[in-house]
This record gives structure tokens, sequence and C-alpha cells, in this order.
């Protein structure tokens, strides 16, 4: 994809997302990941499609590049890449204040129809507003 149509989702750390260690735990990121994607489909899927479909995750790979700390502000950078049958990857990088990434995941989506639960093919057009 050559350009592709970002979404920011702003993030604030709190003292729950901190481990043992003193920094935002692993599965607190893939929280952010899901907050992101979550965020960017109710900010430019139209109602009718939120109530049509549903999305769940059929795979996570992230990449811890450094960490965030309690009070930071980050963002979290979001698209969606290949799309195709009933799945589509979407791709999240998280920054710090300063532009620093401290994550990358590139999630593989599975839609399915939100009535019968059933596997729904992605029909043309539908992720138009993602490209």
């Amino acid at each position: 994809m050559t350009n592709p149509n970002f979404y920011t989702h702003p993030i604030t750390v709190s003292a729950g997302d901190i481990d043992v260690m003193g920094h935002v735990n692993n599965v607190v990121y893939l929280r952010y990941v899901q907050e992101a994607a979550t965020a960017h489909w109710q900010a430019l899927a139209d109602v009718k499609l939120q109530t049509a479909v549903l999305w769940v995750v059929l795979r996570h790979e992230i990449d811890y590049l450094a960490p965030a700390f309690a009070g930071e502000t980050l963002q979290a950078k979001t698209w969606v890449g290949e799309t195709g049958g009933v799945k589509s990857v979407r791709f999240v990088e998280i920054m710090s204040a300063s532009g620093k990434t401290l994550a990358k995941a590139r999630t593989v989506w599975y839609m399915l129809d939100a009535h019968t639960l059933n596997p729904k093919r992605i029909e043309s057009g539908m992720m138009e507003p993602f490209m």
C-alpha cells in the first residue's frame, strides 16, 4: 500500500498499565493495539456497517522496541493493509510524545456477520474509507 489512511489514537499511560519492572506491561500494549483498531473502525465505518459485522483477531504479532512509563502520553498510529476474503490486516505503531516508536504490531482480523456469527466476505468498497 503506497498511501494508507492513517488514524491516530491518543493513549495516556495509567498506573494500572505498569508492571513490576516499572514500565508498561507487554499485555497492555496489546490492549492499546485493540483500542486503536476499535477507535479507527468506529470513526470511519458507518453505523449500519458497525451493526452488521464484527471483527475477531486471528493473529497478533508485536515487536516491543522501547519502554513507556506511567503518566506518558502516547500515540497509536494505525492503518489497514492487505484485505481480501474474510481477512484484513491492520498495522499499529505506538509512539512516544517525541515520536520514538515503542512498539509495532501487525494483526490479522477476521470478519463475521454480527447476527449469525458466521464468516462474512469483505464486500467491494466496504474498506474504502480505511484505504
